[in-house]
């Protein structure tokens, strides 16, 4: 059995040696790969990475051309990837190596899919702990998630569904929002959080911002639905009030009820067009839900020793 370690990289020129290192280490009895996606970071992290897959056969690396989004880099990697398992893990440290075969088993043993970490002790920012719990909450909604399902960027993948992933070819991919439309066999194992030992995290108000629009515009039409809901109820409601009104012009004469009358039978109208945006919203989300033109990544340079052929673009060698 083959595990692919995808690490998506982006300013980890103070922590991928070292964390390579370890892996290694921690892999050494098993048959591995790493593959290493430098998704156009501004430090060295390039040169480290390209000197790591020159030296040692069992390192990959893909270098992007731009800042594509960490989910862009996990897909590019998982599209370079080959084992029959892949564990994605991040470039800080924060994820320890050592609990990546405590994931492998997990969903060897109970046959999972997929299986997410469960951290026992968080060691994010608060922003971070706060931005994460809020996307888990709207994930719950939109993806239809399971509540108690932590959607962790630290995760085991089946080679089955690694393969129905690189599938999609939408510009901004969501890991997760993918894994939950392709298969419910998912398990959740609790695993060590350890503090970023340098530097800072990269998760910021426009990168969460960017990851809602990724998650509502081309994962889900569930949004939609609760607007045409919502028009549904302004229409039902103001064309009540429009009838009772009217009744009631009809027995007494007072130039309120004529406001009444204009404001009801105008809250109406707005409902009706809410919903008819709502119907014309539903045909536009899911030719997004099953189309894309802008590229998700695009590869400057390569390294890989594993054989496989993924489908890069503008491969600069």
């Amino acid at each position: 059995m083959k595990l692919s370690i995808v690490i998506p990289i982006y300013n980890g020129s103070a922590t991928i040696r070292q964390l390579v290192k370890v892996v290694k280490k921690e892999m050494q009895d098993t048959d591995y790969e790493i593959v290493l996606v430098n998704d156009g970071s501004e430090d060295e992290s390039a040169e480290i990475c390209e000197e790591l897959a020159y030296a040692d056969a069992k390192i990959n690396f893909i270098s992007l051309r731009n800042n594509f989004g960490e989910h862009n880099a996990v897909i590019c990697g998982l599209n370079a990837s080959s084992g029959d398992y892949a564990v994605i893990i991040d470039d800080d440290f924060q994820n320890p190596p050592s609990e990546i075969k405590k994931l492998l088993k997990e969903a060897v043993v109970h046959s999972y899919d997929v299986v997410y970490s469960k951290y026992k002790t968080k060691h994010h920012s608060w922003f971070r702990n706060l931005g994460s719990k809020w996307t888990n909450l709207i994930a719950s909604y939109v993806l239809n998630k399971p509540f108690s399902l932590y959607l962790s960027s630290f995760k085991i993948i089946k080679r089955d569904v690694v393969k129905e992933i690189i599938k999609y070819k939408g510009a901004s991919p969501y890991i997760d929002g993918l894994i939950l439309r392709i298969t419910s066999n998912i398990g959740v194992f609790e695993v060590e959080h350890s503090p970023r030992s340098t530097g800072k995290s990269n998760y910021n108000l426009p990168r969460l911002f960017s990851l809602y629009m990724s998650m509502f515009l081309n994962h889900s039409i569930r949004p939609i639905r609760l607007f045409m809901f919502l028009g549904l109820i302004m229409f039902i409601t103001g064309l009540g009030l429009f009838f009772y009104f009217l009744e009631r012009n009809f027995t007494e004469t007072s130039p309120s009820l004529n406001w009444s009358l204009f404001l009801s039978g105008s809250f109406a109208l707005s409902g009706f067009n809410v919903i008819v945006l709502g119907v014309i919203g539903e045909y536009i989300g899911k030719i997004i839900l099953n189309s894309g033109v802008a590229p998700q990544y695009v590869v400057k340079k390569m390294v890989l020793h594993n054989g496989s052929k993924p489908n890069f673009s503008s491969i600069e060698l």
